[in-house]
């Protein structure tokens, strides 16, 4: 007899250690906010933000180091395959640009920064860390699962919402989402 819940407790296991590093890459920019703005506080042709205010360039390299340290950390105790370092580099970067995206889709349709466009807000920079990661995948150079990817936009939102309820109870952020 086959324990269902078995596999779905390692699918789950499995979809969390391939997204953790793009977690920290998208929840650390908060902590070391603040600096120059990533738009330059430039407009776009729409004559509105490209970004906004939040979106800062050492918000984003924290981010990215934070998320490039956790993979290289998760790559000696689970090991990765072929090429740990590439995977550490890109899923944070993907992450981050993933949530450059949707602030620069935000702005356009009038919502400030900080505020929430629900589902969108929740797996933005998933969906960045599995676009810079799906290449790997196709080459080979990482195994990448359909239902690890599946499992990861599953899983995401409540995780997300519920940390950022504990950032926002903590007062590193202004909204709980």
């Amino acid at each position: 007899m086959v324990d269902h819940k078995m596999d779905i407790a390692l699918l789950i296991a499995e979809a969390l250690k391939f997204i953790f590093p793009a977690y920290c890459a998208n929840a650390t920019p908060v902590l070391a906010g603040g600096g120059k703005k990533i738009d330059l506080g430039k407009n776009f042709v729409d004559n509105k933000r490209v970004f906004g205010n939040n979106k800062t360039f050492r918000g984003f390299f924290f981010g990215w180091i934070v998320g490039f340290s956790v993979g290289l950390v998760e790559g000696l105790f689970f090991g990765f395959d072929k090429y740990p370092v590439l995977f550490s580099l890109l899923i944070p970067f993907g992450a981050l640009l993933g949530d450059l995206f949707a602030a620069f889709i935000k702005r356009r349709l009038d919502i400030p920064p900080g505020g929430m466009l629900l589902v969108v807000d929740q797996i933005d920079f998933v969906m960045g860390a599995l676009v810079f990661t799906l290449p790997l995948a196709f080459m080979g150079i990482f195994a990448l699962t359909w239902q690890v990817g599946v499992t990861v936009l599953i899983i995401t939102p409540p995780i997300h919402l519920l940390t950022n309820f504990g950032a926002y109870k903590l007062k590193l952020k202004k909204h709980p989402w």
